[in-house]
């Protein structure tokens, strides 16, 4: 019988090392070092190629692929589709993550229940008792019939009857329970996570089968598990938002086979999971008076505008710190754009607390909301509101220059289309063409914005 070899693998970056030790030399990561066994190769089984060894493979043009075998197909929800760049593609292993109750069992049992009524489906749940399934799809008010369900951790014996039932789509509900059986350690560990996925993916390619694999997140919010889990797999994505609110955002962090960073936005009803269609009305959801501290953004998701409105709140520090909060933006950021503000725009917040917020719990990454961010801070500063038909966006530099940002054009006819009839926007975005109801300010400088705010 062959020796079994032992390695030692950092759950954070993946690298491997032969001995433990407590400080990982690569990622110089604390105790994320733990146990792995290297079971020798296996013997091929039937029906599943592609081990060490198999001599079926062969070395063909790249025009030479046929593209027509491995047709998309839609998962019943838009939202999805976008995210997922288009639609399902078979072959391909797609990750979902989330925090407790955001609804990723929820999402893929419609899904499922849906597709299974044209494709074979198979859905594979080892948390849950298959009673708690059929009671959550009765509950839902889902069509049952169609759906093939399985209570199994083992992924050999998962892949064995699915192999008998030979379906176009499966989930995997959750990886971090599921277990090879040559590896010695316990289940959600970093070996049978790596060993699990590595399985589960290479089944899927092979037989053409579109799987969806559930995963677990950490108190931080990041996948759980080895980062190896991330990069073996072909889409990996996010379902975001609190338990008890009513919206849930649905972002891909890879993807290939689309736009990475792509947005779904969904509403949890007591029927499940309802895609919204528009989901700048829902971020937009101001009062009738229009209040100190508040403007609207144009942000690029993937590849469609979405509008948001930040919110902004300056007041006087009690304390000899003042406080720099920042929710749903980078809080480095906000600290080098309160500098910008006072060495050009002479404005001075250095006594008091400053707290922005993203309405609606959108996380905003790029640097186009730098304009609107300080704008809504000035707004609230001098306790003055901004006018509630203007739209504003744009990157600002540490030189106090207002620079371009991507897919500006789109930015203001989407804009347009939500009647807005005021936009300030950087000189390079401005449009060659104008657009009817909307006048466009274009600004190349901090204090050229600052002066055009204070003229509305």
């Amino acid at each position: 019988m062959a020796k079994r070899k032992t390695a030692y693998v950092c759950s954070d970056c993946g690298a491997e090392f032969p001995r433990w030790q407590g400080q990982c030399s690569d990622c110089k990561s604390w105790n994320t070092i733990s146990e792995f066994v290297v079971s020798p190769a296996k013997t091929p089984k039937a029906g599943f190629s592609g081990y060490a060894g198999q001599t079926n493979a062969r070395i063909e043009p790249l025009n030479a692929i046929n593209l027509e075998a491995l047709p998309r197909f839609t998962s019943g929800f838009k939202e999805l589709d976008r995210v997922l760049g288009g639609g399902i593609v078979p072959g391909a292993a797609m990750l979902i993550g989330g925090s407790p109750g955001a609804g990723k069992s929820t999402l893929l049992l419609q899904v499922m229940c849906e597709l299974a009524k044209e494709k074979s489906a198979l859905y594979v749940t080892g948390e849950e008792s298959l009673q708690q399934v059929a009671l959550r799809a009765q509950r839902l008010n889902l069509p049952t019939d169609k759906l093939m369900m399985l209570a199994e951790t083992n992924v050999e014996t998962i892949c064995e009857l699915a192999l008998t039932q030979q379906p176009k789509i499966m989930v995997i509900d959750s990886i971090q329970v599921m277990n090879v059986s040559d590896v010695q350690s316990a289940p959600g560990s970093v070996s049978q996570v790596r060993e699990s996925a590595a399985y589960l993916t290479r089944f899927a390619k092979q037989n053409h089968i579109a799987m969806f694999i559930v995963g677990h997140v950490t108190k931080d919010g990041n996948l759980a598990g080895p980062k190896v889990l991330e990069h073996c797999i072909d889409c990996s994505m996010m379902l975001e938002g609190e338990s008890d609110g009513r919206f849930r955002t649905l972002r891909s962090h890879k993807n290939r086979f689309g736009a990475v960073n792509e947005l779904g936005v969904f509403g949890m009803t007591e029927r499940g999971l309802r895609e919204v269609n528009n989901p700048s009305a829902i971020f937009l959801s101001r009062g009738e008076n229009q209040a100190p501290g508040s403007s609207v953004m144009v942000v690029w998701e993937g590849t469609r505008p979405l509008l948001v409105e930040i919110q902004a709140l300056v007041d006087y520090s009690q304390m000899a710190n003042p406080r720099r909060i920042a929710v749903g933006l980078e809080q480095n950021r906000l600290a080098m754009l309160l500098a910008v503000l006072h060495r050009h725009g002479n404005v001075q917040m250095n006594d008091q607390d400053v707290f922005v917020n993203v309405v609606g719990g959108v996380k905003i990454g790029e640097t186009g909301a730098d304009l609107a961010l300080l704008l809504a801070m000035v707004s609230s500063f001098r306790n003055r509101s901004l006018p509630r038909d203007l739209i504003v966006f744009g990157e600002v530099g540490l030189a106090g220059e207002i620079r371009p940002v991507p897919n500006g054009t789109e930015r203001i006819t989407e804009a347009a289309k939500h009647g807005f009839k005021r936009a300030i926007v950087p000189k390079a975005n401005a449009p060659k063409q104008p657009i009817p109801g909307l006048t466009v300010v274009p600004v190349s400088q901090l204090s050229d914005a600052l002066e055009a705010v204070s003229e509305q």
